[in-house]
């Protein structure tokens, strides 16, 4: 075990405890999907964008996010 006592540091705890931490992963959101909690009726798509989540070669998609570049 580390020096560091911090209990905060996962590296610090059992690993009994580590596996019951990770194994709760999202369940407590309580929300499918996520845990945002959005009440935003406009749906998701994935227009222009490939199985994977990246954009798909010449979409609108891609090209409205590299021209808004790192604008925010």
């Amino acid at each position: 075990m580390a020096d560091n006592s911090n209990p905060g540091n996962f590296a610090n705890r059992p690993k009994e405890e580590v596996k019951e931490i990770a194994s709760k992963g999202g369940q407590s959101s309580g929300t499918p999907g996520g845990s945002s909690g959005s009440s935003d009726p406009t749906p998701v798509t994935n227009e222009g964008r490939n199985p994977d989540g990246t954009f798909a070669k010449g979409s609108a998609a891609a090209k409205e996010a590299g021209a808004k570049g790192g604008s925010n």
